[in-house]
C-alpha cells in the first residue's frame, strides 16, 4: 500500500475520532481536511494545486439553484408547525380511531405521514407529536415503550415521504455524480437525473413504510392488547366529526398536493415549489389567527440557523472531499468495492451496511456529505438506476434519527418526555421500528420497481 492510501485512510479515521470528541462537524470536516492536505504537501504526496478548484467549488453550492430549496422547505415546515396544524390533525385524527386496540397509535403515525408530507423537518415533527399525543397516550395506559417508539418513528418519515429536505440534499449529491460516472464511461446520451426523479421515486417506499408501522401496531393489538388499549373521546356526533376531519385534513392536504403535484407533474422546480408552500404555509398560519411579527421572527431565525448548519457543513464536506481525492482516496474506495466477491451485490451491501453504522454516531446530512460522494461513483459503475440507489440510501439513512446514542429522535423526545418515561425505555422503544426500517429496506433491494415504477410513468 502506497503512502498516499494510508493518507487516505487516516484523514477518514481522523475525521471519525474528532467527531467522536463533540467537535463541530463543518468545523471538522474543514479542519482535519486543510491539516491533512498541509502536512501531506510537506512529505509530497498532496499537490495543493487541488486547492485551486475551492473557489468554484464553495460558488457552485451557494449559487446551486436547487439548494435554494432547502431554506425555502425549512421555512415552510417551521411556520406549518407554529400554525398548530399538527394539534388539529392529532386530536381529529384520534377521535376516529382512539376508540379501537392500537387505533392511537394509527392516528400517530398518519399524522407523522401527513406532516412529514407538508413539513419535511423531523425535529418540529416529533417534538409537536411528543408534546400533544404522549400524554394522551400515557392517560390511554399505553405502554411506554411502545408510544415513544411510535412517535420517533412516524416523526422521521420526514426523511423519505417528499418534499423532503433530506430527498434534495441527496439528490443534488447524487445527480453531479451520476452525471460524472457517465461521462467518465462514455454514455453522453444517458437520461438525466435530478431531485425531481428522486422525489416520485421515494413516494411509494414511504408509504409502504407507513403500512408497516401500521401493520405492527396492529400486530402489537392483537397479541399485546394490554399495551395499546383504546383511547375513549367524549362521546361526539358523526356529522361533527366529519366537519373537524375536513376542516383539519383539507389545508395540509391542499399544500401538499400543490407543492408536490406541481412538482411531480412538472409545473415547477423544487424550488419553485417549495417558495410557493412556503407562502401557502404563511398563509394558513395567517387564517388560524396564528401569525404576528413574534411568529415570524422565530420562524426567520430557526430557519436562518438550520440552513446555515446545512450550507456550512456542505462547505466543509465539500473541502474534506477535495482533500480524499487530492490524496487518491476515491480511487482506493473504487478498487475496493469492485474488487469485493460477489460483485455489485456484496458491494452495495458493504455500503448500506457503512451508512447504517454511521448512522449511529452521524447526522444523515453528515453521511450524504461524505460518504455519497465517495461510495456512489463505484456504484454507478454497475449500471443501476440513480432513483433505486437514492431511495434506498434515503430510507437507509431514516434510521440515523432512531439509532442510539447519537439518534436525534431520540433526544428530540428525551426532551419533551415526562420524567416518568426512562431513557432506556425510549431506546428499547424505537428497536422495534429500525427493524421495520431494515425490513423495507430490504423488500427495496429485492424490488426495485418500487422506486422506479412511478418516475418512470409520470416522468417518462
Amino acid at each position: 500500500m502506497e503512502t498516499a492510501d494510508i493518507m487516505s485512510i487516516m484523514l477518514l479515521v481522523t475525521l471519525c475520532v474528532v467527531m467522536l470528541l463533540g467537535f463541530p462537524v463543518a468545523f471538522t470536516l474543514s479542519g482535519v481536511a486543510v491539516l491533512f492536505a498541509l502536512f501531506g504537501s510537506l512529505i509530497g504526496e498532496f499537490d495543493m494545486i487541488f486547492y485551486a478548484a475551492i473557489p468554484s467549488r464553495f460558488f457552485g453550492v451557494m449559487s446551486n439553484e436547487i439548494l435554494v430549496a432547502v431554506p425555502l422547505f425549512v421555512f415552510m415546515g417551521v411556520m406549518l408547525e407554529r400554525s398548530k396544524v399538527a394539534e388539529d390533525l392529532l386530536k381529529t385524527m384520534g377521535q376516529c380511531f382512539g376508540r379501537a386496540p392500537g387505533g392511537l397509535g394509527i392516528s400517530v403515525t398518519l399524522v407523522g405521514m401527513l406532516l412529514a408530507a407538508s413539513t419535511g423537518i423531523v425535529g418540529a415533527t416529533v417534538v409537536t407529536m411528543g408534546l400533544l399525543s404522549l400524554p394522551s397516550m400515557l392517560r390511554a395506559g399505553y405502554d411506554h415503550k411502545l408510544a415513544c417508539g411510535t412517535i420517533c418513528a412516524s416523526g422521521t418519515l420526514g426523511q423519505i415521504i417528499p418534499p423532503s429536505i433530506a430527498l434534495v440534499i441527496l439528490g443534488d449529491a447524487l445527480a453531479g455524480t451520476y452525471s460524472q460516472s457517465q461521462m467518465e464511461k462514455g454514455n453522453f446520451l444517458a437520461e438525466p437525473f435530478s431531485v425531481i426523479d428522486l422525489f416520485a421515486g421515494a413516494l411509494l417506499p414511504g408509504l409502504t413504510l407507513v403500512a408497516l408501522y401500521i401493520a405492527w401496531l396492529i400486530l402489537t393489538a392483537i397479541l399485546r392488547p394490554e399495551t395499546c388499549p383504546p383511547y375513549y373521546e367524549e362521546d361526539i356526533k358523526l356529522r361533527h366529526l366529519s366537519v373537524q376531519i375536513v376542516k383539519a385534513i383539507l389545508p395540509p392536504a391542499f399544500l401538499v398536493v400543490a407543492v408536490l403535484g406541481s412538482i411531480l407533474g412538472g409545473l415547477a422546480t423544487p424550488t419553485e415549489a417549495a417558495s410557493f408552500g412556503g407562502v401557502g404555509a404563511t398563509l394558513l398560519a395567517a387564517v388560524k389567527l396564528q401569525l404576528n411579527m413574534k411568529v415570524i421572527k422565530e420562524v426567520i431565525r430557526v430557519t436562518t440557523r438550520i440552513s446555515c448548519m446545512v450550507f456550512s457543513i456542505l462547505l466543509g464536506a465539500s473541502l474534506f472531499s477535495l482533500t480524499f481525492r487530492g490524496f487518491g482516496g476515491d480511487k482506493l474506495v473504487h478498487q475496493f468495492l469492485t474488487g469485493l466477491p460477489g460483485g455489485f451485490v456484496t458491494a452495495m451491501a458493504v455500503v448500506m451496511l457503512v451508512m447504517f453504522l454511521l448512522g449511529f454516531v452521524l447526522d444523515f446530512i453528515e453521511i450524504v456529505f461524505i460518504v455519497v460522494p465517495i461510495v456512489a461513483p463505484a456504484l454507478f459503475a454497475a449500471d443501476i438506476s440513480p432513483v433505486w440507489l437514492g431511495v434506498m440510501m434515503a430510507m437507509n439513512l431514516q434510521t440515523s434519527f432512531l439509532t442510539p446514542p447519537f439518534g436525534w429522535a431520540l433526544f428530540y423526545i428525551r426532551g419533551v418526555a415526562p420524567d416518568v418515561i426512562r431513557t432506556p425505555e425510549i431506546y428499547r422503544g424505537v428497536v422495534p421500528f429500525v427493524v421495520i426500517q431494515l425490513i423495507g429496506l430490504t423488500i427495496l433491494a429485492f424490488n426495485p420497481e418500487l422506486a422506479t415504477w412511478l418516475p418512470s410513468k409520470i416522468l417518462n
